[in-house]
């Protein structure tokens, strides 16, 4: 692989600004199906929601609602974020390079 050249400290491989690019572009796809089932939700729930005559069930229904929607928006946020950073690191190792290079 040309993106992993063993450090000479550690010898563990280096990541190059190919996989940062590369596991950006997916998590940033991660979040947009995220997202996308996050606002389905919503819409489903908000059309339809619960009613059942015990106040135990209604409570159990608004929880579990609670909770389904609350992780697709954590997901939504984690893929998000990861992105947003492996992009970041990308950018960063890129103009690394390019100062190692012109000097």
């Amino acid at each position: 692989m040309a993106d992993s050249q063993p450090d000479t400290d550690t010898g563990a491989p280096v990541k190059g600004p190919m996989s940062y690019l590369s596991g950006s572009l997916t998590s940033g796809g991660f979040c947009a199906v995220a997202v996308v089932i996050t606002l389905k939700l919503i819409a489903y729930y908000s059309a339809h929601p619960p009613h059942y005559s015990q106040r135990l069930a209604q409570s159990i229904a608004t929880a579990l609602k609670t909770l389904i929607i609350g992780s697709g928006c954590v997901a939504t946020f984690s893929f998000g974020l990861v992105s947003a950073g492996l992009m970041l690191l990308f950018l960063k190792s890129i103009f690394q390079n390019e100062s190692k290079s012109a000097a």
